[in-house]
């Protein structure tokens, strides 16, 4: 029941409802998960209404559509705690307000979820990493993007420092991507429950870099200070 005043919305005049293609597609996507898929999942999903969520990892990557962390993963519902944002940006702590979304979800997984181990996934071909380094300019008419980039404005300025020789643009965009995982590592320090997490022992942190052409999986490796192969391929 509506008491008090009401704010009327004015919406615009739209003809008749039609499904576009895509979203049929996913309309159909959705038949065939309940008709096909489900049944596997039936019981998974039956405990997890019952007894709430308890994933393992919290999974930090790139809004991507191409980057896929259950899919990468093999992981099964239930198991990834995952936040995707442009970028896999992970602002420092002390950043706050509409930027800094990404912060309540760490708080959240390392707090009330109590995960084990968080992965900051970069990929090659990263258009917000593209954004940073100035291929694509940002503009006024983009200030939250033109925003966002800008709390990794250090990884642009590494890059320029330590990467002006590189004369490929490909292999510094995909140079920009794993420094910024790095980034991301270091900023996760600034949370005090991440450093309380990792004083007990009972948290782990990662870095990842995915490779969208070959689906190969690097992780970053501190005694070598390389990404190297997360699993070693048989060659045969």
């Amino acid at each position: 029941m509506r008491t008090g005043k009401q704010r009327l919305l004015v919406r615009p005049v739209v003809p008749a409802f039609r499904w576009a293609n895509h979203v049929q597609k996913l309309i159909e996507g959705v038949h065939q998960f309940r008709k096909d898929a489900f049944g596997n999942y039936r019981t998974l999903f039956h405990k997890l209404s019952q007894d709430g969520q308890n994933p393992h990892t919290l999974f930090i990557t790139c809004s991507d559509s191409r980057v896929l962390a259950e899919l990468i993963t093999q992981s099964k519902p239930g198991d990834l705690f995952v936040v995707k944002n442009v970028g896999n940006i992970v602002p420092p702590a002390n950043v706050t307000g509409s930027t800094n979304s990404t912060a309540a979800a760490i708080e959240f997984a390392v707090t009330a979820l109590h995960v084990s181990d968080i992965v900051v996934c970069g990929h090659s071909q990263c258009g917000a990493m593209a954004g940073l380094l100035g291929a694509s300019p940002m503009t006024d008419a983009t200030p939250h993007l033109r925003d966002w980039l800008s709390l990794a404005a250090p990884v642009f300025d590494l890059v320029a420092r330590q990467y002006a020789h590189i004369a490929s643009a490909s292999a510094r965009l995909d140079l920009a991507a794993a420094e910024n995982v790095l980034f991301g590592l270091d900023n996760l320090y600034s949370y005090p429950c991440v450093q309380d997490a990792l004083a007990r022992g009972t948290l782990r942190l990662h870095g990842w870099f995915f490779k969208i052409a070959t689906a190969e999986l690097f992780a970053y490796d501190p005694e070598t200070r390389q990404f190297l192969p997360l699993l070693k391929e048989n060659k045969d």
